[in-house]
């Protein structure tokens, strides 16, 4: 059976800075008509440090849409074309500082499918040099080191709240 929508007209609703939002008149498999709006979204990384110590690199920051402070793995919004490894990269430098002399590929994953386009690729770290933080401008961090066995009881307690973070923490987790 073909499962496939086919998109008939879009409409543009909005085009912001991190997402866009368009809403698209569809055909069903069964010859029906709906319309779908759909969130945009380039893509992002996440990046998970595991220090010498086996201890994850953690940032806290303040989350505004949530109105509160959210510990997570370092992450970012991938730029157009940008490799999703080198944002990872990328993101660590800038959010802790550190460099990594290895690199795990721990997959992909689709926060929200039933209306965004945002995919998140995830990825650990190995072999941390410490160097000096590079904050983007207006961008506050806390770094925090926690154990791996103790940051996925954590999650398994609901004390992590971030998806991407749970994601990354707990497949880092199962392969170690």
């Amino acid at each position: 059976m073909d499962l496939t929508e086919h998109t008939l007209a879009r409409q543009e609703i909005f085009s912001g800075v991190v997402f866009s939002v368009h809403k698209d008149e569809v055909r069903l498999p069964d010859g029906n008509m709906t319309s779908r709006e759909v969130v945009g979204h380039p893509g992002g990384v996440v990046i998970a440090p595991l220090d010498e110590n086996n201890e994850l690199i953690f940032v806290r920051q303040y989350r505004y849409a949530l109105g509160q402070t959210v510990l997570e793995l370092p992450a970012g919004k991938l730029e157009k074309g940008e490799d999703p490894l080198a944002a990872g990269l990328r993101e660590l430098k800038e959010e802790t500082g550190c460099t990594a002399a290895r690199t795990l590929d721990l997959g992909k994953f689709y926060p929200t499918p039933g209306y965004c386009s945002e995919v998140i690729h995830i990825f650990a770290a190995f072999e941390l040099t410490q160097g000096k933080q590079q904050l983007d401008a207006g961008e506050f961090v806390e770094l925090v080191r926690i154990p791996l066995k103790t940051a996925v009881e954590m999650v398994h307690r609901g004390e992590i709240v971030d998806g991407k973070t749970q994601v990354g923490v707990l497949k880092l987790g199962r392969m170690l």
